[in-house]
């Protein structure tokens, strides 16, 4: 036996008995395991090359889309994450200097964060990266398979919403 064996998930302990589950909650935790794999990888480099975290990295990104920045508020809306969580993230990359703070001029409770120039820097150098990272983790699909995952993929994804009623 290889000492260096994928640890068991729970997407391999299903497949040993498939009979046992339906096929959606096989699908389930095969996209969960795929998503946990890639995940766990980004969070690897990012860590090692860049010493950052990828909740950091999450909120670098929809930065880089707000040229003019966001508020507190509205990155914890588009993270999907609690304001407490937000405000602790720009607190450290305000202390890394990747990010400006400054207060709303529209609302003088709410406060505005952009990425400096150096943070616009170091995100589109982490952006590269990543997507070198994940072009290697897909290298073994082909354009065809892609295309077709991102097809289906799309159509489960309207099938989740429709079923839980979000829009």
């Amino acid at each position: 036996m290889d000492d260096r064996a994928v640890p068991l998930d729970a997407e391999t302990k299903v497949a040993e008995r498939p009979h046992d589950h339906k096929n959606e909650l096989r699908l389930w935790l095969r996209l969960f395991t795929c998503k946990e794999l890639i995940e766990s990888e980004v969070r690897k480099h990012l860590r090692v090359d860049f010493q950052l975290t990828l909740p950091r990295f999450d909120l670098m990104a929809q930065l880089d889309r707000a040229h003019k920045g966001m508020t507190l508020g509205e990155l914890s809306q588009r993270m999907m994450v609690t304001n407490g969580n937000v405000t602790g993230l720009v607190d450290r990359l305000v202390e890394q200097g990747v990010i400006d703070r400054r207060k709303s001029p529209e609302d003088r409770r709410a406060q505005i964060v952009s990425l400096t120039a150096e943070g616009r820097r170091l995100f589109r150098a982490m952006a590269r990266a990543n997507e070198q990272w994940i072009g290697e983790m897909f290298a073994d699909l082909s354009n065809s398979d892609i295309e077709t995952l991102l097809r289906l993929l799309a159509k489960a994804k309207l099938s989740v919403r429709a079923a839980i009623g979000a829009a």
